[in-house]
């Protein structure tokens, strides 16, 4: 080899090394953000759960209240229909007994102060319904981020292997994407979810 072709040659091998460079320095940065967008997709997993589990808490509470104030209110019909027996004094503690009766099944249905009446378990448990399906949607958008900087990692170590250039640039356009689903994410997680 003449000193003209080997200058040629540590020129080409200077030039690739610098590219390699690049392409390593994209695979950190990737896999960086690969990193958060799987922390971030579980954490958003986990509150979904939780959610799933709260939201089905106060169903099951809702439900419980909503037979205790039908047993109540049952009680009380009853009662009415064998209040006209009896002496005055009878009949007066049937009353009291059905009114007593029915100001517990009021208070199943509303209870304001402490949030526990039917009315207001329904509209807690769907708020949390609310939250958790918001969860589950950056949970998504945060696993489509991750598929998207896995890929883009799989192309960027591929380029240094083939050289070809093409592939490094469909990785970062895949980064590119992966860091707008982890935006969506954060900022829009039902977006995503309206467009699939």
């Amino acid at each position: 080899m003449s000193a003209h072709e080997q200058m040629e040659h540590a020129e080409h091998v200077e030039h690739a090394a610098g590219i390699n460079k690049k392409i390593a320095l994209l695979i950190a940065v990737l896999a960086l953000f690969l990193a958060f967008s799987e922390t971030l997709g579980k954490s958003a997993q986990t509150e979904g759960i939780s959610g799933n589990v709260e939201a089905s808490n106060l169903w099951a509470f809702f439900q419980a209240k909503t037979i205790r104030r039908t047993v109540v209110l049952t009680a009380a019909e009853s009662m009415k229909l064998v209040g006209n027996v009896g002496d005055d004094a009878t009949k007066a503690a049937i009353q009291k007994q059905v009114d007593e009766w029915q100001k517990t099944a009021a208070r199943y249905r509303s209870e304001p102060e402490t949030h526990e009446g039917t009315a207001e378990l329904a509209e807690r448990a769907k708020e949390v319904e609310q939250a958790r399906d918001k969860a589950i949607a950056r949970y998504h958008s945060y696993e489509f981020a991750s598929a998207a900087f896995q890929i883009a990692i799989v192309l960027a170590s591929a380029t240094i292997i083939t050289g070809m250039m093409a592939l490094a640039w469909i990785s970062g356009l895949l980064g590119l994407a992966g860091l707008g689903c982890m935006a969506l994410g954060l900022f829009a997680p039902e977006l995503l979810h309206h467009l699939i």
